[in-house]
């Protein structure tokens, strides 16, 4: 079971140069007595470049630590006005329409397969449309895609409740998009217990659904999940819980019998259990599981033995 949480389609987002310059990064004219970060040059008296708390001459800071513009691959240098989108980097300059190469630094853009597109460049073809009410998404739309369909955020509503999941957590089924309250009403598995629904980390045990946290011992609420325990009439016992409390006790050695590694098999008569290796003759000791026996005044002995009572 997935959460799919839907993403924007193509991104149409104002994108401005900074009058400072990049914010990562501080410039100015060094007053004290410090040097270069990298060629160790006294930057007295010299302007300079604060980065990562260190201290860079001009010339370093081109050579080590600009960003390189996308579009001219040259370095971005302190005095120039940087933009950037989605990790990548132009100069003011150099942030164009591919097509016409009109200039975007202060206007909106259609970013598509990694490329910049002024509006009047996009054509009708280059937009897509809303699977919702088949309109055309256009630059400002909140949009969200979900494999390679499209749609208006406002458009993109539960198929049962009709309400508006937009860029939250859905369902896909088949041609259908469920919130995640329809989901678990109408198709998650509900938990035995408490009857909530499992949305992930369930168990189930005897074809029945559990969560997890709900999957308890009766007796000491340990939970049981890839844990050994024993079922007795709809109840679940851990381990210890069912020896201390539940198990019924070996008439030969009087300690628990769990069906866990020895003595998993039980001898039972006359309402009294053994272990199999408990169930011995009373006199010469011959272990009697699966064999005949004389059961006289609570005792258990071998045929021989018995005749010489």
């Amino acid at each position: 079971m997935t959460f799919c949480v839907a993403s924007l389609a193509l991104e149409l987002i104002w994108m401005l140069s900074s009058p400072a310059g990049p914010t990562n990064y501080k410039v100015g004219t060094m007053a004290e007595k410090t040097d270069c970060h990298y060629c160790r040059e006294s930057l007295q008296g010299k302007k300079y470049v604060q980065k990562d708390g260190h201290y860079c001459c001009v010339k370093c800071f081109d050579k080590f630590c600009a960003n390189t513009c996308v579009e001219c691959r040259k370095p971005i240098s302190a005095d120039s006005k940087e933009l950037h989108y989605k990790n990548r980097y132009w100069h003011d300059t150099c942030f164009r329409c591919y097509k016409c190469l009109h200039p975007l630094a202060n206007e909106t853009f259609l970013a598509k397969d990694n490329k910049i597109i002024c509006n009047k460049c996009t054509t009708h073809e280059d937009v897509p449309k809303c699977k919702g009410c088949f309109k055309t998404i256009v630059a400002g739309d909140q949009n969200v895609e979900y494999k390679g369909t499209v749609w208006h955020k406002d458009c993109f509503t539960c198929s049962h409740c009709k309400q508006v999941i937009g860029t939250g957590s859905f369902f896909p089924k088949g041609e259908d998009f469920y919130c995640v309250t329809c989901h678990e009403s109408k198709f998650a598995k509900h938990c035995v217990k408490c009857n909530k629904a499992i949305t992930s980390g369930g168990i189930t045990y005897q074809d029945q659904p559990w969560h997890a946290d709900c999957f308890v011992c009766v007796t000491c609420s340990k939970k049981l999940a890839g844990q050994r325990f024993t079922a007795v009439e709809d109840q679940y016992y851990c381990v210890d819980c069912y020896k201390n409390f539940v198990a019924k006790k070996c008439a030969g050695c009087k300690n628990p019998i769990t069906g866990f590694g020895k003595g998993s098999s039980v001898v039972a008569y006359e309402g009294q259990s053994w272990h199999d290796y408990c169930f011995h003759c009373k006199k010469c000791s011959v272990n009697l599981a699966n064999k005949r026996f004389v059961f006289h005044e609570e005792q258990v002995y071998c045929p021989d033995c018995a005749k010489k009572l």
